[in-house]
């Protein structure tokens, strides 16, 4: 008697690590935490940079400011992710909009100090020779202080990136969490191929977000590259 044939779903009804069933069985899945990843990490990270210019620049004009403002971002820093979701779970409830507030409050860090440390680094001669042919405080700062603390942003902006998008899977407590939804739901009922294809599209996701932030820096700050 000749053998049966495996059918296609044998990997899954193995419980298999790799599976291509999972692959293409599960894709509208797959394709709909991916979108909600990306979606809670740009916000996150979009809203942490327009506060993060505004205090760097603060911490820059008043020295007196840079303390507090790198203490208390380096505070929020160091609250563990879960206790933070918990203290905001009150004010936001369970919602997306819980991640995001607490991915902000992540992301200030790192955006704050690199770009504290970009605008420290502009040459005090350049802002001199800009006073100097007529550039008033915004002017000064839009034109020539920003634009040459561009390198030391981006370095920021791609880490936060990165790390917002490892911090977006510990949403999955409240039920938004993109790939880490499937990853939570995987590991509960030890789903291994689901597990490890979340996983690695959260590698992925992470490594395309790096990529393509350093090609827009790079196309911003030609002069870096001289």
């Amino acid at each position: 008697m000749s053998a049966t044939p495996a059918t296609p779903d044998d990997c899954l009804a193995r419980n298999e690590w790799i599976c291509g069933t999972y692959l293409t069985t599960r894709r509208h899945v797959l394709l709909d935490a991916v979108a909600q990843h990306i979606e809670l990490t740009a916000a996150a990270v979009g809203i942490a940079l327009v506060i993060a210019v505004p205090l760097a620049v603060l911490a820059r004009r008043l020295r007196w400011a840079a303390g507090p403002v790198l203490a208390l971002t380096t505070v929020l820093y160091t609250i563990p992710s879960l206790a933070m979701f918990s203290l905001l779970l009150p004010v936001y409830g369970l919602s997306a909009t819980l991640v995001v507030a607490g991915l902000v409050l992540y992301s200030l860090t790192l955006l704050v100090r690199n770009l504290l440390a970009g605008l420290r680094a502009v040459p005090e001669e350049t802002r001199q020779a800009a006073r100097g042919m007529g550039y008033g405080p915004l002017r000064l700062l839009l034109a020539v202080e920003l634009p040459l603390a561009l390198p030391a942003a981006f370095a920021g902006l791609r880490i936060a990136m990165v790390s917002a998008v490892s911090l977006v899977t510990v949403g999955a407590i409240v039920g938004f969490g993109g790939l880490g939804n499937l990853i939570y739901q995987g590991m509960n009922t030890y789903f291994k191929a689901q597990v490890l294809t979340a996983s690695v599209l959260c590698v992925l996701l992470a490594i395309a977000a790096d990529l393509l932030l350093l090609l827009v820096g790079r196309l911003l700050t030609p002069w870096t590259r001289a």
